[in-house]
């Protein structure tokens, strides 16, 4: 009966082994599979993320980033170019000796030292790195290049021309603007008129029509040129009735304001 048990303890302690190499195994193949899974993930990741880069580098009038050239291959360019000139060898059966100068070379039957380098992994620290961490870590940079490159996406939807503004805010501070310029431009005029220069049919043309449609036509070319953002697909709005309202308005106003003034000066 000793034997016996014996060999029931054996085929007991084998059966146990086989089940822990399967529970490795499954263990190894779910891991394996995890890490597939997780590169996967990540290729696609980078391939959006260059995709939209491209977009981006496209909207702000950048260049494409080329691939870079495939250098030379292993050991090109390495050996001595045949009739360039090169110094010949030693003779054949001749034993080269030493250069004049040089250092013995080791003692026959002793070990050569170490190769530099040779035994050390990544980085010469001699220890291959875990994939699972190297793909946290990988991971983890995808993860930052995606926030950088929604902060560079949110810049590039804002326009060149009071980003902060809201459109309808936009419109009305470049169409007063316009509006101002042209109320200058009119009070040149008015003191050109004054001294004989300018004609009052001349000034008041140029006050009721001219400079109004003048400073309108500047704010909405303005806000088509620098009130739109970088991304956008389409025309940003410009607030034309907006626009022609506040610039017809102002400058007349400012021309009354302006006679007002020269009769309280007089």
């Amino acid at each position: 009966m000793a034997g016996y048990d014996d060999y029931a303890a054996a085929v007991r302690q084998l059966s146990a082994r086989i089940r822990e190499g399967e529970r490795g195994a499954a263990a190894e193949a779910e891991r394996r599979r995890s890490l597939h899974a997780g590169v996967t993930q990540l290729g696609q990741r980078l391939a959006a993320q260059e995709q939209r880069l491209t977009q981006l580098a496209a909207a702000a009038g950048l260049p494409a980033v080329a691939d870079p050239a495939p250098g030379p291959g292993p050991g090109a360019g390495t050996g001595p170019a045949v009739g360039s000139g090169s110094a010949p060898g030693p003779a054949p059966g001749s034993a080269p000796g030493p250069a004049p100068g040089s250092a013995p070379g080791p003692a026959p039957g002793s070990a050569p030292g170490p190769a530099p380098g040779a035994g050390t992994g990544p980085g010469g620290s001699g220890v291959d790195g875990d994939p699972a961490v190297v793909l946290a870590e990988t991971g983890r940079l995808v993860d930052e290049a995606d926030r950088l490159g929604q902060q560079a996406e949110a810049l590039a939807q804002r326009p060149a021309l009071l980003p902060t503004w809201s459109p309808t805010s936009r419109a009305v501070a470049v169409y007063a603007g316009c509006a101002a310029v042209g109320a200058l431009v009119m009070l040149v005029l008015v003191v050109a008129n004054g001294i004989g220069v300018v004609d009052g049919f001349t000034l008041g043309a140029l006050t009721c029509a001219g400079l109004p449609l003048i400073s309108f036509v500047a704010g909405w070319l303005i806000l088509g040129r620098w009130g739109r953002p970088a991304l956008a697909s389409t025309d940003p709005p410009r607030y034309a009735p907006l626009g022609f309202v506040v610039c017809v308005l102002l400058v007349p106003l400012a021309y009354c304001v302006t006679l007002l003034l020269f009769r309280v000066v007089r």
